[in-house]
């Protein structure tokens, strides 16, 4: 029996809109094991100048990353959907282990198979150094609370 990720394309604003923010919370996890359930086995990548291909490397990739992104915030927005595909942009937040901050900014373009799972996934995205007095994620850790303002309300 195949795994099937709700909500199923074709997508609607709804069922888009919905999709982009279960993908936000579960990256919010920062749980490379969690996240890496939400995308086919044989899933492809391309993030900045690094290509992943399947699941397991979805996990690998993930731990590594927020090894070295500490204490990362994540806000997604949904930016154009049609048929089986999504793009959305985002921006997170993290420090690394010397305690400088940056803010990365990106875009994705998301395809997803059948059964809502993500075979497809390519991002673009570039950091910004910060200030720690000009951080705009301060929630506890996890899922971003829902009275928290979005890309467009943050004026990102």
């Amino acid at each position: 029996m195949t795994d099937q990720r709700p909500p199923l394309p074709p997508f609607t604003l709804e069922s888009a809109t919905q999709k982009v923010r279960l993908a936000e919370d579960g990256w919010n996890s920062r749980d490379p094991a969690r996240v890496a359930l939400a995308y086919t086995t044989d899933t492809r990548w391309r993030n900045r100048a690094e290509f992943v291909e399947g699941r397991e490397a979805v996990v690998a990739f993930l731990a590594r990353k927020w090894a070295r992104e500490l204490d990362y915030r994540l806000i997604k927005e949904l930016w154009a959907f049609r048929d089986n595909r999504i793009a959305v942009r985002f921006a997170y937040e993290w420090h690394d282990d010397s305690g400088h901050w940056f803010r990365s900014y990106g875009n994705e373009n998301w395809e997803f198979d059948e059964n809502g799972l993500m075979r497809r996934r390519l991002a673009s995205i570039n950091d910004l150094p910060i200030r720690d007095a000009d951080r705009l994620y301060r929630w506890p850790l996890g899922r971003r609370p829902d009275d928290h303002p979005g890309l467009g309300d943050l004026g990102l």
